[in-house]
């Protein structure tokens, strides 16, 4: 009988070029970004009255990005907020005060002792917050109230005990100013990434968070330069991807995109020419950008695989795939997000659909999974209670998941 198969001759394990040419991965097994929720508090008392609102990067964080950092690999962080209005959910370490910066750049230390590269992922969840998390109104494309009044978000608020309906909390229209100042948080947030090490920095523009709040038709019912039409709804991000890339540098820069997401209520028509229109201009104003990164259409957070196939039939796409946007973005990299794991990984890279696949759950139990697919070991399962924190013990699940040539689960010495 024969061994298990050795992936070793995997066009998945060949080197490939990013950035315009200045990084050379060895592999093109990425880890893709992933909220954990494991941040320090910035203030260690968090009241009703006063909650805490602030998470930096500790020690947790730091062994995390560690333990998977590969010689040659590429991580993308986490979503890090780029101003107190934008973070989402509690835990998660932003990137515009100085403890946060330094809390960072301990992060890419600690990944580029390894040898590895890190990109730092911007993220802004528009309407998908609550005041009580941010001390700010929900901001969005529009007014748009959340459709479901059942939907809640994801934390009780600190001193409560039950979940807040984000439709109790409307968000508030980005005035042009507002606008404007929130294109500059995200160029701030950029500029303190590079500043501590980060290789680049990857704008988040799918899954329902503010940018793609403003690509989609039925959250943004603007009717100014920003809303209308396909062509007026990308103008937001691409005015944001031109001040970014302004900022770091266009090959210092990359972009993830969602064009048949659902998740936060995502349910814009005019998928095809929307996001067409945008990888068009994108491809036209910056041809250098670092990479592009796209979930794959019939991947969903928060829906079956058949569940998403019923959506995409009735919009008239029961077929759809990537390969347009593939086409429209020519020799930039392209990377697939979405589903990937140990057995359907095979012959995708080779068959020139991607560049490099993108892994993010069997990442979270696999601290090893670079070395898990080139020889062909099992994936130790991902346990989905413990993806998002924070929790009264933020190591369980999260940093004490052993290799594979362990035998017990790692003990850790953090001083959070």
């Amino acid at each position: 009988m024969s061994g298990p198969p050795d992936h070793h001759e995997s066009k998945l394990f060949e080197s490939l070029t990013i950035a315009n040419g200045k990084i050379t991965l060895k592999h093109r097994v990425v880890h893709a970004p992933m909220t954990r929720n494991r941040g320090v508090p910035l203030s260690p008392v968090s009241t009703p009255e006063k909650p805490n609102r602030i998470w930096y990067p500790g020690d947790l964080i730091v062994e995390y990005y560690r333990q998977r950092a590969t010689d040659g690999g590429l991580i993308i962080s986490e979503g890090i907020p780029p101003s107190l209005e934008s973070n989402g959910m509690p835990g998660v370490p932003g990137l515009f005060l100085p403890e946060q910066t330094a809390g960072w750049k301990r992060v890419v230390d600690a990944v580029h002792e390894k040898g590895g590269y890190i990109y730092a992922q911007l993220w802004h969840a528009g309407r998908a917050t609550i005041p009580q998390m941010t001390g700010f109104p929900a901001v969005s494309a529009s007014a748009t109230v959340w459709d479901s009044p059942t939907e809640c978000y994801s934390h009780p608020p600190v001193g409560a005990a039950a979940q807040v309906p984000y439709s109790a909390h409307p968000p508030i229209e980005l005035t042009v100013e507002h606008i404007h100042r929130t294109i500059e948080d995200y160029c701030r947030a950029a500029k303190a990434a590079i500043e501590a090490g980060f290789d680049g920095v990857e704008l988040h523009g799918g899954n329902g968070y503010l940018p793609e709040q403003f690509l989609s038709s039925n959250i943004n019912k603007r009717t100014d330069d920003y809303g209308g039409s396909p062509e007026k709804r990308c103008r937001f991000v691409l005015e944001l991807m031109d001040a970014l890339a302004h900022t770091v540098g266009e090959e210092n820069l990359a972009i993830r995109l969602s064009p048949f997401g659902l998740f936060n209520q995502a349910r814009g028509e005019q998928r095809v020419e929307t996001w067409t229109h945008l990888s068009k201009e994108l491809k036209r104003a910056h041809p250098n950008l670092s990479y592009v990164s796209f979930i794959e259409p019939r991947y969903e957070q928060i829906f079956s695989t058949a569940e998403k196939d019923g959506f995409l039939r009735s919009w008239g796409l029961s077929n759809v795939d990537l390969t347009s946007f593939h086409d429209i973005f020519g020799s930039t990299p392209f990377f697939s997000a979405g589903g990937w794991d140990e057995e359907n990984s095979w012959g995708v890279v080779e068959s020139g659909r991607y560049d490099a696949l993108l892994y993010g759950r069997y990442f979270t139990s696999n601290p090893d999974l670079v070395e898990r697919l080139r020889t062909a070991t099992p994936f130790t399962p991902y346990e989905r209670s413990r993806f998002y924190g924070p929790f009264e013990d933020n190591r369980i699940c999260y940093v004490d998941y052993p290799p594979a040539t362990g035998h017990t689960k790692i003990q850790i010495d953090v001083q959070e």
